[in-house]
């Protein structure tokens, strides 16, 4: 008699939970972002949570209670970014298999280039001395480079059962990072274009010719 039911009590919480995980969410997400832009502008040496917490405008302990640890926030981070590039990617070639090469080429070239690229690559060079660091950046890589790899055949209609069309879908994307490390140093848009125009022939004439 008066007494809240079962049903009630279940029901009761719920209004407050979902805006509890949105708000969640929101921080991790706020939390991600921050780390690959502090990983960008300064380095693993000057990336620390509370570096990261502050740009994000959180406390250090709400920082921790998402990521326990350093490693899991800088990892977690690159591959967040990672993910959402290739979604961008994807989102441009909604069809599938794109006519225009060229574009494609492109597309992929400007993965490798921007925060995200500079990001990563600080992430290697820590994961280089840090033996914690070291297999969950080896482990991501492999995974991101599968993914891209994954998009690259789909979206130049790349025929893999044929000898060396692998080979030259993975040298496309060894090229593309080649340029965005030469992209860290100078913005040279003129000598990125002819070497993408240049790739579209030749994945034109290997991709398209009789087996």
């Amino acid at each position: 008699m008066g007494g809240v039911s079962t049903t009630e009590r279940a029901r009761g919480p719920q209004p407050d939970r979902a805006p509890k995980q949105d708000r969640s969410r929101v921080t991790r997400q706020r939390l991600l972002e921050a780390a690959v832009a502090c990983l960008a502008e300064h380095g693993w040496a000057g990336s620390t949570v509370a570096v990261v917490a502050e740009r994000a405008g959180v406390s250090r302990g709400a920082a921790q209670h998402h990521f326990p640890t350093r490693e899991d926030l800088f990892t977690a981070a690159v591959e967040y970014v990672a993910e959402e590039r290739s979604t961008a990617l994807r989102a441009l070639f909604p069809q599938g298999a794109a006519d225009d090469r060229r574009a494609v080429v492109s597309a992929l070239v400007d993965l490798y280039t921007g925060p995200l690229f500079r990001a990563a690559l600080h992430l290697w060079v820590a994961a280089s001395n840090e033996e914690q660091l070291r297999p969950r950046v080896t482990e991501l890589e492999a995974r991101v480079g599968r993914e891209t790899h994954r998009i690259a055949v789909d979206l130049l209609n790349a025929d893999e059962t044929r000898p060396g069309t692998r080979e030259t879908v993975q040298g496309l994307l060894d090229m593309a990072r080649g340029l965005g490390l030469a992209n860290l140093l100078t913005d040279d848009g003129a000598r990125r274009e002819r070497v993408v125009t240049q790739w579209a022939a030749l994945l034109d004439e290997v991709l398209d010719s009789a087996p």
